[in-house]
């Protein structure tokens, strides 16, 4: 983590959010916008995955309350009551969730526009998902943007254009999806997740339990006896094989293709599974259900191909969607061995091809079985068993398809790294406890969280990071320079994930031991003791932040001199501090310097500059002395259109902070006349419900209520409270801020009439 730059007094940040659980500036080109909201999806467009067996039965009552919910006739409120039905599907793993999430989608395609799936086990995977919406209907631009900016175009289009269907198919913590029913209102979303808590703010949760009898006795036959209909007799075993396996769909879908695939008699494989009625038989174990099934089932697959059984151990580490034929090709001779294994496999109902069959998804459930369960052995298997269940196997396929590192940012393979990263992730997750990766694995996760570093992502690497650090730590030592830079970078990942207690602890543990191995004035301790002081700013911890940066800016002006670019940044940062604590005097004389100083070793147009000089402005501002903080917004503004372009983030923070001295100064018409070009401005750049919009609808609502245009003020605030109860919830500080404006324009409106 490098030396923090100065950050911007009193400006908003203006972000879109395209992950879940952290935020990135995304400004889209203007020839990018008006081409999502033009573009139209072909007809019936969409993507959904295979099933594994393509077969599916019974669930009538479940969808239709799906669809009533979903075209808004249900009576749960859901995020928008009104326009964005949502429904969630909870249970536990194998019931048939995304089953019936996939039949839904497949029996009402015709009615939407786009319909997605959307896996949405991490912030990560959903980014993933919905960048491919872009690269379906764009795929020119696509093929050149990041794919944050990907991400950030569907959303775009989303907002452009009603009546699509989003499936957020397994959704580990519902809060991942808070962004984005937020600022997508013209759709519908389904969602599929094993938490059953977590949704009275989204969604109206469906509680999906096991098949009834009938249903299940029909799954099975459907799959055991695909080649005609099953008798009395075989359904009646059919029934009671049913009832053995608790009437869990995966399970029956398994048990099915292993009696089509070896021919063997149900009666017969029912005794061979020698289910016995435990006392808890009330409490389903799908665990338990699954692995009952498991040996003879790996055992036939064994005896066909042992090779399919390494696969199937390696993929059980990896994440469970699209996983790539690439990927598993490292484990197999040749192509056509890999094809025949997985073949195999597919036979079994072990695994689902993607569409273009390149790709290959098992099932969550299988995933957690194979993990702790050892592979079955056969008499005349010679094929090597897989090491620690496969997980030596798929670290050797991940660090074999790894990009090659960049020799520069044009060079970076990002279509390779977005279908790896999950994989990746996936492993590092999965890493069984008291286990330390090997410096090769530790390696591929470092260069996984650079990447995603450098993506601006790095909220999302704390797993990778975590992973790298006790690599360090116990290949190399405690005080070690690189095992000092893994803490200090999975600092920066916990600080961007908003995280700042486990930050500043990381930190703290960084300059100690910094001053320790290289001395209190060396570069690396200046560094880790400014990124440290700049967290207790952040953390509003004034008493610490403000010492440890004046002590910084001394050491930095004594060993690296008066105008050295760390000194600058140092001293700005101290005069940022400064003026959060409100010691105005020693902040403005502090800024007035550094702004010099930026102006003659930066440039005039330098973005340090430039923030340093907004920075001063609002010094002035906050003192008092607005015409002077009026005429350096403004030619901060223009330079800020100059430079970085009219409809920048930072151009959009400084010309709303210009419109708010406007106002406070008292010249209600310019103010008015900025904050009118600002919002239309954020509505274009992010959309009609993006916080930040709402807060240029609020400025401008306050600005005409203070010109006494309250025919004008009172539904600007009526739509920004409406708009920041379903965005933001009903006790967001912003929320309580609408609702007290709009109640304050209302009482001003009556004032009048009262007399």
């Amino acid at each position: 983590m490098n030396v923090s730059g100065e950050r911007p007094i009193g400006s908003e940040s203006i972000q879109v959010a395209v992950s879940g659980d952290s935020t990135r500036v995304v400004v889209l080109p203007k020839e990018a916008v008006d081409s999502a909201q033009t573009v139209t999806a072909p007809t019936q467009a969409g993507f959904l995955p295979r099933s594994t067996s393509g077969v599916f039965v019974g669930r009538e009552q479940e969808l239709t309350a799906l669809r009533k919910t979903l075209t808004g006739e249900g009576s749960v409120a859901v995020v928008q009551p009104q326009r964005t039905p949502a429904q969630t599907i909870s249970g536990l793993g194998g019931v048939g969730k995304s089953a019936l999430a996939l039949h839904y989608a497949a029996r009402y395609r015709s009615t939407y526009t786009l319909v997605w799936w959307i896996t949405a086990d991490s912030p990560e995977s959903i980014l993933t998902s919905l960048a491919g919406i872009t690269e379906r209907l764009c795929p020119q631009w696509a093929s050149t943007a990041e794919p944050d900016e990907r991400a950030a175009w569907a959303i775009t289009w989303l907002q452009a254009h009603p009546g699509w269907l989003l499936i957020f198919d397994n959704v580990e913590d519902p809060e991942h999806l808070g962004p984005y029913l937020g600022t997508l209102p013209t759709g519908h979303h389904l969602a599929t997740s094993r938490r059953a808590t977590g949704w009275h703010a989204l969604a109206p949760v469906v509680s999906l339990g096991l098949l009834p009898p009938d249903e299940a006795t029909d799954l099975l036959c459907a799959i055991a006896f695909q080649d005609g209909d099953a008798n009395g007799r075989q359904r009646e075993a059919a029934q009671g094989l049913a009832e053995d396996l608790g009437r869990l769909p995966l399970a029956l879908e398994q048990a099915g293709a292993y009696a089509y695939r070896t021919g063997i008699n149900l009666d017969t494989y029912r005794a061979s599974l020698a289910l016995v009625l435990d006392d808890d038989r009330d409490v389903l174990s799908p665990e338990r259900t699954i692995a009952r099934i498991w040996d003879h089932t790996l055992t036939a697959i064994a005896e066909r191909d042992p090779l399919a059984v390494t696969l199937l151990h390696a993929m059980a580490w990896l994440a469970p969607d699209d996983i790539p034929r690439t990927l598993l090709s490292p484990l197999a001779p040749n192509p056509i061995a890999l094809g025949n294994a997985l073949g195999e496999l597919h036979s079994y109902n072990m695994i689902a091809f993607t569409a273009d069959r390149q790709g290959v998804t098992v099932h969550r459930l299988v995933q957690t079985v194979l993990r702790t369960r050892t592979p079955p052995q056969t008499q005349n298997d010679t094929h090597p068993r897989p090491s620690a269940h496969g997980r030596t196997e798929a670290e050797q396929a991940v660090r074999h398809a790894m990009p090659t590192p960049p020799q520069d940012s044009q060079s970076e393979d990002t279509t390779l790294w977005e279908r790896l990263l999950p994989h990746i992730l996936a492993l590092a997750e999965s890493t069984p406890a008291d286990t330390t990766a090997s410096a090769e694995t530790a390696d591929t996760y470092l260069q996984a969280a650079q990447y995603l570093y450098r993506q601006g992502r790095d909220a999302h690497t704390i797993t990778l990071r975590t992973e790298v650090l006790t690599q360090c730590e116990e290949a190399l030592g405690d005080t070690q320079p690189d095992t000092l830079t893994a803490r200090s970078d999975l600092a920066g990942a916990y600080w961007s994930a908003g995280n700042l207690g486990e930050a500043i602890s990381l930190m703290e543990n960084v300059v100690a031991r910094s001053e320790q191995v290289f001395g209190e004035n060396h570069r690396e301790t200046l560094v880790s003791r400014s990124n440290l002081a700049s967290a207790y700013q952040q953390a509003g911890k004034f008493e610490k932040a403000i010492p440890l940066m004046e002590a910084n800016v001394a050491q930095c002006e004594q060993e690296l001199g008066d105008t050295h670019a760390d000194t600058l940044v140092s001293r700005g940062n101290l005069a940022a501090a400064l003026y959060e604590a409100m010691d105005l005097q020693r902040a403005k004389s502090l800024m007035e310097t550094n702004v010099a100083q930026c102006e003659q070793v930066l440039g005039d147009t330098h973005p340090q500059t430039l923030t340093s000089r907004n920075n001063l402005a609002h010094i002035y501002q906050q003192i008092g002395d607005l015409e002077q903080a009026i005429s350096l917004m403004e030619a901060n503004v223009a330079q800020c259109e100059q430079v970085l372009g009219d409809t920048h983030p930072d151009t959009l923070v400084r010309r709303n902070n210009l419109a708010m001295a406007y106002l406070r100064a008292g010249y209600l018409e310019r103010a008015i006349r900025l904050c009118e070009t600002t919002l239309t401005q954020r509505e274009q750049v992010l959309g009609d419900s993006h916080p930040q919009t709402l807060t240029s609808r609020n400025n401008l609502a306050t600005a005409y209520q203070r010109a006494g245009y309250l025919e004008r003020a009172i539904p600007l605030y009526e739509a920004t409270l409406a708009q920041r109860e379903q965005v933001l919830g009903d006790t967001h500080p912003y929320t309580l801020q609408s609702r007290s404006n709009l109640a304050h324009a209302l009482q001003a409106q009556a004032a009048p009439r009262s007399k």
